[in-house]
């Protein structure tokens, strides 16, 4: 029985370690405007957090494998074909990091990343979600309550 027990201890724990931090919508709202968000390269807060809903679920840990062979990578799921190196299909590395940087719990190398990928000429277009989900819409939603406006 006690083994059974400390191996669900160390399954759950494993688990949650996979997971990485996963943000509360209000949370992470606030955190992009600490760091300058609001308004960057002429994208409002309600843009970027509606983005990384849908790219992430909010969380810093999540890879997506994409059909080309590239993975998307952490909360702004930032592509390793040009934005950072992991060893695969990346041509080029403009954040000039290793994309493991981006699945840390601290989401500041993901923040100054997604800050370089929209100065880039498609700027926020770079990211299909926020095309499909977030452009031309309401985004109020994003932010209300959080005390950001």
């Amino acid at each position: 029985m006690k083994m059974k027990l400390q191996s669900l201890v160390l399954l759950v724990l494993l688990c949650a370690v996979a997971q990485g931090k996963v943000f509360d919508r209000c949370d992470w709202a606030r955190l992009l405007k600490s760091r300058g968000m609001h308004n960057f390269q002429r994208v409002s807060l309600a843009d970027w957090v509606c983005l990384t809903e849908h790219e992430s679920h909010y969380n810093t840990r999540a890879t997506n494998r994409n059909t080309d062979g590239s993975t998307d990578y952490g909360i702004f799921q930032i592509n390793s074909k040009y934005w950072c190196k992991d060893g695969g299909v990346s041509r080029a590395n403009g954040c000039g990091i290793n994309c493991a940087d981006l699945l840390t719990d601290d989401p500041t190398v993901a923040i100054n990343c997604a800050k370089r990928v929209v100065r880039d000429p498609n700027g926020i277009r770079a990211w299909v979600a926020w095309q499909r989900y977030c452009q031309g819409r309401d985004l109020s939603q994003y932010t209300v309550g959080c005390g950001v406006d």
